[in-house]
């Protein structure tokens, strides 16, 4: 358990060191004025602007703009998800029905869809929670269809054995075993559901820091451009960390088996 203990902390620490010497890199270019100071501004001037931002509350409403895109879309995408894919998961013949489907919409990108959105619910947030939902959903509903349709059938015999109800069986034994992958889904669409944010923030003038960021750029605002980018990496860190709390909150049961 210490050696384990060591490790964790030994890695974070070199974690902190990298990026700390990634910031003095870009904060020493900045100060040789090899780049303009337009194009580039060093750290400290994007600190000051994020911090004038946030003072200000600008930087607050966009930041509270994109994660209210981010959260619902990733949300429908979830509903979505566990309950199509629990459906096709468990029964055999759904997936050999809907399995030609999902591959022609799988590999569509999600920016394909965003003009068809705006034809048909304009500029509003409801078109970002579509584009969002429609881009996020295929890794979990894939992963929850993987999940379901790889439980173990000797599972089922135990619990027609036992006289355990259908939704008891779903609930108890063919849930908790395919929990693992969509979880995984779940944590691989977060990111996705950030980038996509920004994508639709940046066409549609939604508010959010994806509007933030291109309204700064063409004004040649760096120092605000930066402490946008600055910003959505900090959500997007933290957005992964709280799903990975959460996976491995929900998952403690499989650790304590080993």
């Amino acid at each position: 358990m210490k050696s384990v203990m060591v490790f964790t902390w030994a890695g974070r620490a070199a974690s902190f060191a990298v990026a700390a010497c990634v910031i003095w890199i870009w904060q020493m270019v900045a100060n040789s004025g090899a780049i303009s100071p337009l194009f580039l501004p060093g750290p400290d001037k994007a600190w000051a602007s994020l911090q004038r931002g946030f003072a200000s509350g600008v930087l607050l409403r966009q930041t509270f703009g994109t994660l209210q895109h981010m959260f619902f879309g990733w949300l429908v995408a979830s509903v979505l998800a566990i309950v199509l894919g629990s459906m096709i998961g468990m029964y055999p013949t759904a997936r050999r029905a809907v399995t030609p489907l999902l591959e022609f919409l799988r590999p569509l990108p999600a920016s394909a869809v965003i003009p068809l959105a705006i034809a048909f619910m304009g500029l509003s947030n409801g078109m970002a929670t579509f584009v969002i939902a429609f881009g996020t959903l295929w890794p979990m509903l894939l992963s929850t269809i993987h999940g379901f349709s790889s439980v173990e059938p000797r599972l089922y015999e135990v619990a027609r054995a036992l006289n355990i109800g259908r939704l008891e069986t779903i609930r108890k034994i063919v849930l908790p075993s395919a929990l693992p992958d969509i979880l995984a889904g779940m944590r691989i669409s977060v990111t996705s559901a950030l980038i996509l944010s920004v994508v639709c923030e940046m066409i549609a003038g939604l508010d959010g820091l994806g509007h933030y960021i291109m309204v700064s750029a063409r004004l040649y605002r760096s120092p605000d451009l930066f402490a946008g980018v600055m910003l959505l990496g900090a959500i997007g860190y933290l957005s992964s960390l709280v799903v990975t709390m959460a996976e491995n909150r929900l998952l403690r049961w499989r650790h304590r088996g080993h």
